[in-house]
């Protein structure tokens, strides 16, 4: 109990107000009292001033001189005057101390004497005498009369009003104080609960967060730090769940590039070792029969030597593939729609060979910093298998036109409509879309994937699109290739 956050704030709470209260109201004690001491002390100073006048005005008008035998004789009418001039008992005493008359005589005699002993020794002194609620002061001083001690005065006034006021100050003080620290209690109680209850559901949500479950969902209706604090937890709950879908997804991407690696050594495997098998094939039956079957002799010759010739278009390509994911360009400032012109007029011939066309636009000043080599190999990769792929007869439309922030080159053909879940691999290494193999046996499935590692190390991209049988590759290029070389 006492290790929770309300307890730990409400006892806190508690000592301090304790604390506090003991000191303050030692401190108003002492302040009342020493106004108190004040007041009684100029009132008692006033009594002495009047009383002496009193007393020399009396030696005078009866002109008596300055001894304590006068003193004596006179005592009982001035103790009466002086009672009923000031309000207050008095009493008088001779220079040896002994009381010579006194207006209420029970009262002195029981009072304690210390003021009569300090008075008997030259000095005035007063001293306060407690009981039954009230207070009194005995104040006495010796009577001087022209330098001669002739006797001693001595007073008994009652200041239990001035007390009573004292006792009422402190009350009232006592009782607002509890007051205050009442209701500074109970708002530091509901303020404690305001504050406590969202901590501690907040601290069963990080458990929860803690064991697993991700689902859960706080609530807070406020607009202060915590409820602050309960949204910026909400959202770090939203980024948990994001980065563990993140991991989720790059755990699928990379199972799944595992895949296409296992499928693209498989797939390599198998075009090397296709070619070489029949090389193999053809190479030991020349073997065994020799030159004496001349037709098939150079009919094996033949094979095993076009076979050769893939097999060698093959393991280039691969090594371009390789360079393109690690290798770094010759950059330089090349007109790009010159290029794309010359590829394209090139590009005729075999065109004819397929009974289709090659139609070009380019815009002017079509300028790109990039490597002149690699834009040249993306367009007769892209070109060329439009011209292999597209129905015969038909017309292969290229483009080149500038963007305020890229340049695009379009490649478009008719053919086939390529279904989606194809397009979506078209770009991978030895990838074809079925009826392709058959169509174009000489082809391995590398320009594709070779032209895109090339445009994604510039910085941009290339996607296939095919609808209604027509299919079109755009290319997105920006005017200054990043030179990294890598695919992305």
């Amino acid at each position: 109990m006492l290790s929770t956050i309300r307890a730990k704030f409400l006892i806190g709470l508690f000592v301090i107000f304790s604390v506090s209260f003991l000191l303050l109201h030692h401190f108003v004690v002492r302040i009342i009292e020493t106004s108190n001491e004040k007041i009684i002390t100029q009132d008692l100073v006033q009594l002495k001033n009047n009383s002496s006048i009193y007393v020399k005005q009396a030696f005078m008008i009866n002109h008596f001189n300055t001894d304590d035998m006068y003193f004596q004789q006179m005592a009982e009418e001035m103790v009466r005057d002086l009672n009923h001039v000031t309000s207050s008992d008095t009493s008088a005493y001779s220079v040896e101390g002994e009381l010579i008359f006194a207006s209420d005589e029970a009262r002195f005699l029981s009072a304690n004497p210390e003021d009569l002993q300090h008075a008997l020794n030259g000095k005035t002194a007063y001293r306060i005498h407690y009981m039954d609620e009230k207070a009194e002061v005995f104040y006495a001083y010796p009577v001087i009369v022209e330098g001669k001690n002739v006797g001693i005065l001595r007073f008994g006034k009652d200041f239990s009003l001035l007390y009573e006021q004292r006792k009422h100050i402190l009350d009232v003080f006592s009782s607002v104080t509890v007051a205050i620290f009442v209701a500074a209690f109970v708002f530091s109680y509901l303020l404690s609960r305001n504050i406590t209850i969202p901590l501690i559901k907040l601290t069963r949500a990080s458990s929860e967060v803690t064991n697993g479950n991700l689902n859960i969902k706080i609530g807070f209706r406020r607009k202060d730090e915590i409820g602050q604090l309960a949204h910026n937890f909400g959202n770090m709950i939203v980024q948990i769940k994001k980065q563990i879908q993140r991991i989720k997804t790059d755990r699928d991407r990379l199972e799944e590039l595992n895949r296409h690696r296992k499928q693209f050594f498989d797939n390599v495997t198998h075009e090397l070792k296709t070619p070489l098998t029949s090389i193999i094939g053809y190479a030991e039956l020349i073997r065994e029969v020799g030159s004496r079957d001349e037709a098939f002799f150079a009919k094996g010759m033949n094979h095993i030597v076009n076979e050769s010739r893939r097999l060698h278009e093959m393991v280039l390509q691969l090594l371009t593939l390789s360079r393109e994911n690690g290798g770094q360009d010759a950059m330089e400032t090349i007109e790009a729609g010159q290029i794309l012109h010359d590829v394209c007029d090139g590009m005729l011939l075999k065109a004819q060979r397929y009974n289709k066309s090659v139609h070009c636009e380019a815009d002017e000043n079509v300028i790109l910093t990039a490597d002149p080599d690699k834009i040249r190999q993306v367009y007769i990769n892209i070109i060329d298998n439009a011209i292999k792929y597209g129905r015969s007869p038909s017309e292969v439309h290229v483009k080149a036109e500038k963007l305020p922030e890229c340049v695009l080159i379009s490649v478009k053909n008719e053919g086939d409509t390529i279904p989606p879940d194809a397009l979506s691999k078209i770009f991978e290494p030895f990838y074809r879309v079925n009826g392709q193999a058959e169509r174009e046996a000489g082809s391995c499935g590398l320009g594709l994937s070779i032209s895109k590692a090339i445009v994604e190390g510039m910085g941009g991209t290339i996607r296939m699109d095919s609808a209604e049988q027509v299919t079109t590759v755009v290319i997105e290029l920006p005017y200054e290739a990043s030179g990294e070389g890598e695919a992305r």
